[in-house]
């Protein structure tokens, strides 16, 4: 049966509701980034744009790299965006937008997220790079979704609960073994915790004092197996479990701008991001 007009919006001009693009201006090779700003970061090193585009904060440039088409795409910050760009982005590729009927052979998506994030180890300093092993979500997305988790990432997420006591479950989800072999060969690799919010959901204090004031010290002290908590962030745990319902292959790599256990920020976090983005276009 056909999906109906109010489930999966279509533009006038026949483009997905909120990216605005159309199959034609997609690649199967996407490089993902919340700041809008950061799209040209990463296109300028292509080779030709084919397509350019916007609509609200979702910006994409596609072109070549070295013979490689790829899509760069900004998202904004948090899950709640994360759920609507993978859903449409699966539903570029996996529906017919005319007929409105999901097709019967599947194309996976090859998605990378390039983005800054914070350091929960002494160890894992500023300016490095990291490469997620698992997504720990701390927000509610899940819970509106039907995932299957592993016993591994079930006892995270319970362990995670259990620590910080929290009224809800966290998530758990993997990371694509596939990109993690061809872009993470030679980076440090981590478990990164996907916080609903920068200020008291990261265990940050500015004007009001965050109810988990221990946060992100109990965080730390954690260990599974000869894994640990390594960094903060706000979208890889969505990306993870959003890839792994729909049939993805999703990577999340991250710049470490500021450490919370030195309580330092980059002074050249631009170049870090940089350094990563000339990373993934090589590798990916």
């Amino acid at each position: 049966m056909p999906i109906p007009e109010s489930e999966l919006i279509i533009n006038r001009d026949g483009s997905i509701y909120h990216l605005h693009l159309k199959p034609e201006h997609l690649s199967d090779r996407i490089i993902t980034v919340g700041d809008p700003d950061r799209v040209p970061m990463v296109s300028q090193y292509f080779d030709e744009i084919i397509y350019s585009g916007r609509k609200r904060e979702f910006v994409t440039h596609t072109g070549y790299y070295k013979g490689k088409l790829f899509s760069v795409i900004s998202t904004g910050m948090g899950t709640d965006n994360i759920e609507i760009l993978m859903t449409e982005l699966d539903a570029l590729v996996n529906v017919d937008l005319e007929t409105r009927i999901p097709k019967q052979q599947h194309t996976t998506l090859k998605i990378v997220r390039v983005g800054t994030s914070g350091s929960l180890q002494a160890d894992t300093p500023v300016d490095s790079l990291l490469a997620s092993t698992f997504g720990v979500g701390l927000d509610s997305l899940m819970a509106f979704y039907p995932i299957q988790y592993d016993s591994f990432e079930s006892s995270i997420a319970s362990q995670v609960q259990a620590c910080l006591q929290l009224p809800f479950l966290p998530y758990c989800v993997k990371g694509s073994e596939y990109l993690l072999s061809r872009l993470a060969k030679d980076l440090p690799r981590g478990m990164t915790v996907t916080c609903p919010g920068f200020f008291a959901p990261q265990g940050r204090e500015v004007r009001i004092k965050p109810a988990l004031p221990d946060m992100m010290s109990t965080l730390s002290k954690l260990s599974f197996k000869d894994s640990r908590l390594t960094n903060f962030e706000m979208e890889t745990a969505g990306y993870y479990a959003m890839g792994r319902i729909l049939g993805h292959e999703v990577l999340s790599l991250n710049a470490i701008v500021a450490n919370r256990v030195e309580k330092t920020f980059s002074q050249r976090a631009d170049e870090v991001v940089d350094r990563l983005i000339l990373h993934t276009l090589e590798n990916f």
